[in-house]
């Protein structure tokens, strides 16, 4: 017996596309053409009990949250959301607490409550989350990491971290230190920290490397024991979140920046503005990354064609936490 998946597979579509046509739904000419082709082929017979299910989506759009506590996701929610209310979409918010069992339920339950699509912004994901996500019969847009063959929208994080090596470079720094995350983080635990490394080793320079989480209060601690016997004239911290950590341990500690040590972040977070000193970042644009994916999932459930990959410019914001080596002399 045929089934969807295999109609999909033979028309090289997605098997959401295929049950929208088969709902009558928006699907472009030439596809449906091919699609009917196919079903007339081999006599694919819909299971009209699962048709109607599926033909009872709304207006509601799924969003998956990896945490509440980060100011990033706050602004791309913002930006999710306020568009979605110009749009007249209601959201269905989940939260995985960076938890990847709760983040596959949470896709799951999505799917089941027939909401038009999924934006999910990703922390982490393994073969299995990947699987689940290939297989859904909704639309879905990650943002924050890729998954080949899905649609997603990411930030330039190799490209950031080439800007902050380049930056400490160019100020006479050669002793550095990485505060950075898991490895399971693609986008902040290893491209961030490759393109900080490579182009730092590149130069010559001497790189450490110390492994902390998101929280502000670990990376405090942290550097509460580091920071007394630091080499390093230049530490570059794998989020804002960390490098306020940072800021607020050297300042326990009695300890100045930039006179002691010159600190940078990414992300462009607001609170960097109120530390003090104010922090070098790269700034991320945040709440246009939330606007533009609802506009890429739009497309997609319009089933209009669309690039996997999509990409969000950052830009290097030099403040008064970094200064050049030859100001410490």
């Amino acid at each position: 017996m045929v089934t969807l998946n295999e109609i999909a597979q033979r028309a090289g579509v997605a098997k959401s596309t295929v049950s929208r046509f088969l709902n009558n739904g928006s699907v472009s000419e030439k596809t449906r053409i091919k699609i009917q082709e196919i079903i007339d082929e081999t006599g694919y017979v819909p299971n009209q009990f699962a048709q109607s299910l599926k033909a009872q989506r709304s207006n509601m759009i799924g969003v998956v949250l990896p945490r509440f506590d980060s100011p990033s996701t706050n602004q791309v929610l913002k930006g999710i959301d306020e568009l979605a209310y110009e749009k007249g979409y209601q959201l269905v918010l989940t939260n995985s607490n960076l938890d990847s069992q709760r983040e596959k339920e949470n896709i799951a339950l999505l799917e089941r409550q027939k909401v038009s699509g999924i934006i999910w912004i990703a922390s982490f994901f393994d073969d299995a989350m990947m699987e689940l996500v290939k297989n859904l019969q909704v639309p879905i847009l990650i943002i924050g990491q890729k998954i080949e063959g899905v649609p997603c929208l990411v930030h330039q994080d190799y490209e950031a971290g080439v800007q902050i090596a380049e930056h400490a470079l160019a100020l006479g720094h050669r002793d550095l230190l990485y505060v950075g995350v898991t490895q399971d983080d693609n986008a902040v635990g290893v491209l961030r920290r490759d393109g900080f490394i490579e182009t730092a080793s590149q130069a010559r320079a001497r790189v450490t490397v110390i492994e902390t989480d998101f929280s502000r209060k670990v990376a405090y601690e942290q550097a509460l024991n580091y920071l007394p016997e630091l080499r390093a004239s230049y530490i570059a911290a794998a989020t804002d979140q960390i490098a306020i950590g940072i800021a607020n341990a050297a300042q326990e500690l009695g300890l100045s920046i930039p006179a002691d040590f010159s600190l940078s972040g990414f992300g462009g977070y607001s609170e960097t503005e109120y530390a003090y000193p104010r922090i070098t970042t790269v700034d991320y644009p945040f709440y246009e990354m939330g606007r533009r994916s609802l506009e890429l999932l739009e497309e997609l459930i319009r089933e209009t064609p669309i690039p996997m990959v999509h990409t969000m410019d950052n830009k290097l914001h030099v403040k008064r936490s970094t200064q050049n080596m030859k100001a410490k002399e």
